[in-house]
């Protein structure tokens, strides 16, 4: 039988902003991200990322932005006037909701007080701070160029810059590490009051040098008692997980990443950065990449390096991926919203995760087990196209 592709409404839609320069890549970034060997050309940039949004445009005609986030690389490197230009440039092309979500990824030892009160005033009203951890030791084994004492720094003046909105990333599993490490990791974390915690495992990625020269990391049974451990104490300090690994306050989710969970469009522009779009009157949905490399994307004709149309058949796999790293799962009648499917297209896999303790639901919400959260990979397979 034909798969029939019908969207009701137009998913939201968020802006996402790469910036590639960083200042030491880290051996464990897998990200776009290139050591900034000399002054980087602000200006450059800046017309090369309105020219890229100016070419996008007709790919979002009539619609408004959500959320905007800025990622790479390390774009607290640049300048508050950067952005401040960049927005008024964004906001003369694009349709922004008042009070819009802006967040800013800053690095400790790639900003200072005074560059947090001009961000705050340009209008980023959130940041999210690469910390990883709270131990010098580590942060050297990770080849962050910050100490400790630096992030604790950085956090506070985040606070005292007027931030509402402040996320840490940390990171366990780390070289060598100890269950005492990662609890005082989180313990001087929960101290300086984020509103959202991003907590995660070290992964070795392809292509990044901790993955061809693998650094020795605590093993199964430890790597579970530490991953609890944190669990249990952000849980007691009122930071309820949302997601495989975000945790926020009452009312302190990301709105731009909860966004890209729910299978909503986003438009990319920056160096190597990645869009999923849905074009309504062609009822497709399509991702988009942009040149990967900083000097070929400021030099491109065309800033759209590829616009490659999602098979109908890899929509299910695609959504499931995104939506089941939800604590809560997605309501019923967002897959069909946002893919563009009737919920009976995906019949057979629901009913296989559900046997298997995979999944639950009800009228208001499919939603991942416990089981379902620490088997992902299983639960996702079930909506492999042709799995049987």
């Amino acid at each position: 039988m034909a798969v029939i592709q019908q969207f009701q409404a137009t998913p939201p839609l968020s802006l996402y902003i790469h910036i590639p320069w960083c200042i030491r890549k880290c051996p464990y970034c897998d990200f776009n991200s290139h050591e900034k060997k000399q002054a980087i050309d602000e200006g450059q940039y800046l017309q090369a990322l309105t020219a890229d949004l100016e070419q996008n445009l007709p790919l979002v005609w009539g619609r408004t932005v959500r959320s905007i986030f800025i990622g790479g690389g390390t774009p607290s490197l640049l300048s508050p006037e950067f952005y401040d230009q960049l927005f008024s440039n964004i906001r003369a092309r694009l349709a922004v909701i008042p009070n819009a979500e802006i967040t800013l990824e800053a690095n400790p030892g790639a900003t200072d007080a005074s560059k947090l009160l001009d961000f705050r005033d340009i209008g980023i009203n959130r940041l999210s701070i690469g910390v990883q951890s709270f131990a010098d030791d580590l942060l050297t084994k990770l080849g962050r160029i910050h100490s400790a004492t630096e992030a604790i720094k950085t956090i506070e003046a985040a606070h005292d810059a007027g931030f509402a909105a402040i996320n840490t990333d940390l990171m366990f599993g780390l070289p060598g590490q100890t269950e005492k490490q990662a609890r005082h990791d989180i313990a001087t974390a929960l101290s300086l009051e984020p509103t959202h915690l991003s907590y995660y495992e070290l992964t070795l990625e392809p292509n990044t040098a901790f993955y061809h020269n693998p650094p020795r990391l605590p093993d199964e049974n430890k790597m579970a008692l530490i991953q609890q451990q944190g669990l249990t104490l952000l849980q007691q300090n009122g930071y309820a997980q949302y997601e495989v690994s975000a945790f926020a306050k009452p009312q302190q989710q990301c709105q731009h990443n909860i966004n890209y969970w729910q299978f909503g469009d986003y438009l990319g522009i920056g160096a190597g950065a990645h869009g999923k779009l849905t074009q309504g009157a062609e009822q497709s949905v399509y991702r988009t990449t942009k040149p990967r490399l900083p000097k070929n994307y400021i030099a491109a004709p065309s800033y759209l390096d590829s616009y490659n149309k999602v098979a109908a058949k890899d929509l299910p796999l695609e959504f499931a991926m995104n939506a089941f790293r939800l604590n809560q799962g997605f309501a019923p009648q967002l897959f069909a919203e946002r893919t563009g499917l009737a919920l009976n297209t995906i019949e057979e896999p629901l009913k296989k995760a559900e046997e298997q303790g995979l999944i639950e639901w009800d009228i208001q919400f499919i939603r991942p087990t416990e089981s379902g959260k620490t088997y992902l990979n299983d639960l996702l397979s079930l909506f492999m196209p042709n799995s049987k």
